[in-house]
């Protein structure tokens, strides 16, 4: 199977597992309704790992631009193919948001919280805030692709790998989940925004472009700078990109903290 078709196919899994952990939770009349957070981090991290089964050993499955960049950065990864997995990806992150949408077609109308319905398909944060949300992502995502580093340096019995990374997905979702939900993926969030877009969903309010670009850049900033770190503090390798990725992440944070600051001082 082609690598590319592969991280559409398998980032499509993801989705279809994950989204519809949340749908089975937020709308109205599912049997699942107000099962809870646990319930969700746990559907994550096994869609995660259904996603990797699916297509790791035609891609590697990565399923994740924040991963493929730290990957590239980790010098583990081919920078040619970046381009490529992140277009995969965001494509079947959309298509999985729209099965999603049709395995629960006559939950949408019964539902008439606008908010819960955008939840099934992207991230938001619990308390607004550009700089504390952008750097829940970025430590989020960090943790992510460090941790996947982690993983691939040590030896499991054949076939667990996938479980080990879902598990690493619940870690996160239970732990650091609860003040953006966690999308540490532009791709998980940014498909399934314009699928919620795009979508003649019933009753579904606006997709809320103004937070979407966070759950891009924070996840982008700490997968790249997660990659840096391990390839410079675990491995030995120095690389000045990692200086330079540093700077580029505290000015990207202080840009957020000023957008606040004006906030702020526009409603007073």
């Amino acid at each position: 199977m082609n690598e590319y078709i592969a991280e559409l196919i398998g980032t499509a899994v993801l989705i279809l597992f994950g989204g519809g952990v949340v749908a089975n939770v937020n709308l109205k009349k599912s049997l699942a309704e107000g099962a809870g957070w646990v319930a969700i981090a746990i559907g994550w991290g096994l869609a995660v790992s259904m996603g990797v089964y699916a297509v790791g050993q035609f891609s590697g499955a990565h399923l994740n631009p924040a991963v493929t960049l730290g990957l590239a950065f980790n010098g583990d990864f081919s920078w040619a193919q970046v381009p490529g997995y992140m277009l995969a990806q965001i494509a079947g992150a959309f298509i999985g948001a729209t099965l999603v949408w049709l395995h629960f077609l006559p939950h949408w109308k019964v539902t008439e919280d606008q908010g819960a319905k955008l939840g099934v398909f992207s991230t938001g944060p619990a308390i607004p805030h550009n700089f504390s949300n952008l750097l829940s992502e970025i430590i989020g995502t960090f943790i992510l692709v460090v941790g996947i580093l982690f993983i691939g340096a040590n030896d499991f019995t054949e076939g667990l790998n996938p479980l080990i990374v879902g598990t690493l997905i619940v870690a996160i979702g239970l732990s650091l989940g609860g003040t953006t939900g966690y999308a540490i993926n532009p791709a998980r969030d940014l498909g399934p925004r314009i699928a919620h877009f795009v979508l003649p969903i019933s009753g579904k309010g606006n997709s809320n472009w103004g937070y979407s670009w966070i759950p891009i850049l924070g996840p982008v900033l700490g997968g790249s700078f997660g990659g840096l770190f391990y390839r410079y503090i675990f491995s030995g390798d120095f690389h000045v990109m990692f200086w330079i990725m540093a700077a580029v992440t505290l000015l990207c944070l202080l840009a957020a903290y000023l957008i606040d600051k004006k906030q702020t001082s526009l409603i007073q």
